[in-house]
C-alpha cells in the first residue's frame, strides 16, 4: 500500500506537471475561463464513459456535498489563479500555491471529526515548502519576483478554498472514488460554465489543431483521470498527504519545460526534488505511528 501511495502521488504530480505546456498552447486560442470550463466538463464526461463502462453506480446522494466541493475545488480557484497569475511570477505564484499543505494541516481538526496535527504531518509539510523554496531559489534570489498583495491574496483564497475542498472530501461516505471524481467534476463544469458565460462570453473563432488537442489532453486526462487518482489517494494516504502534489507539480513542471526546451537541469532542481521526496517519505512513515489521527 506504501509504495502504491508513492505511485499514486507521483502519477498525479506528473500529469498535473505536464498541463502547463498545454495549456499555453491552448491559451492560443481560448481564453483561461473557457479552458477551465471545458476541461472541467470533458472531464466529467470521460468520468461518466469510464463508469458506464466498468459499471460503476452511485451508492448515495451527496450532491450539497459534491456541489460545495467543486466550488471550492474548482470553480473558485479556477478564476482566482489565473487572474492573480497576471500580476506575479510564475515563481511566486506556486510557493503561494504550495501553502496549501499548511492550511490543510491547521483546518483539518476543524473540518475532519478526529484529526489531530501530529509530528509527522508537520514536519513533512515544512521539509516539503523548504523543497519549494530550493525549487524557485535563483528566481527570488534575482528579485525577480515582484508581489503585488492583491493577486497574491487571490492566490491564497484559492490555495485555501482547495484545502478545505480536499478535507470536505473526507465526508463523503460509501462511494467509489470514480463516483467521487465524477461528481465533483459535474457540479464544477456546471458552475465554470455559467461563470464563463456571465464574465466572458463565448466568441465563435477558429482553433488550431494542437489547441483542440490540448483541450482534449486537459480535459480527459489532466481532469478525468487524474481526478479519478486524487481521489483515491485522499481514501488510500489521506489529505495532507494527497495535498503535497502542489509540491511535486513544479518541480515535475520545471523538469519537463527544460527536457522540451533542450536546457540543462540545474542542482537545485535536484535537490529540491530529493527534499520533496524526503518529506512524502516522512509523511507515510511518521504519520501512522501517531494515534488518533485520521489524515
Amino acid at each position: 500500500m506504501l509504495l502504491k501511495n508513492y505511485l499514486t502521488l507521483l502519477a498525479i504530480g506528473f500529469i498535473w506537471g505536464s498541463q502547463f505546456i498545454f495549456q499555453d498552447i491552448a491559451l492560443v486560442s481560448f481564453s483561461p475561463i473557457w479552458i477551465g470550463a471545458t476541461r472541467a466538463a470533458i472531464g466529467a464526461i470521460t468520468l461518466v464513459v469510464i463508469c458506464k463502462s466498468l459499471g460503476v453506480k452511485r451508492s448515495s446522494n451527496q450532491w450539497v456535498l459534491f456541489s460545495v466541493i467543486g466550488l471550492l475545488e474548482a470553480a473558485i480557484p479556477f478564476v482566482l489563479v489565473p487572474w492573480g497569475q497576471q500580476d506575479l511570477d510564475s515563481s511566486i505564484a506556486a510557493i503561494l500555491m504550495g501553502t496549501l499543505p499548511f492550511y490543510v494541516l491547521l483546518l483539518a481538526p476543524i473540518f475532519v471529526k478526529g484529526a489531530t496535527i501530529n509530528a509527522g504531518n508537520s514536519i513533512s509539510v515544512i521539509v516539503g515548502f523548504s523543497g519549494l523554496l530550493v525549487l524557485f531559489y535563483p528566481e527570488l534570489s534575482s528579485g525577480a519576483g515582484e508581489i503585488n498583495l492583491v493577486s497574491a491574496s487571490a492566490i491564497i483564497v484559492a490555495a485555501v478554498c482547495f484545502a478545505i475542498a480536499l478535507l470536505l472530501l473526507n465526508r463523503v461516505r460509501d462511494e467509489h472514488p470514480l463516483i467521487v471524481a465524477q461528481n465533483v467534476l459535474l457540479t464544477a463544469s456546471i458552475q465554470l460554465i455559467v461563470i464563463a458565460l456571465i464574465t466572458a462570453p463565448f466568441e465563435y473563432q477558429v482553433a488550431s489543431t494542437t489547441a483542440i488537442f490540448s483541450i482534449l489532453y486537459l480535459g480527459t486526462i489532466c481532469a478525468g483521470v487524474v481526478y479519478y487518482l486524487y481521489m483515491m489517494c485522499i481514501k488510500n494516504a489521506g489529505s495532507v498527504f494527497t495535498s503535497m502534489t502542489n509540491y511535486i507539480v513544479p518541480a515535475v513542471g520545471v523538469f519537463i519545460g527544460a527536457l522540451v526546451t533542450n536546457d540543462s537541469i540545474q542542482t537545485n532542481t535536484w535537490v529540491a526534488l530529493l527534499m520533496i521526496l524526503c518529506a512524502l517519505f516522512i509523511n507515510q512513515i511518521l504519520s501512522p505511528l501517531t494515534k488518533n489521527t485520521v489524515l
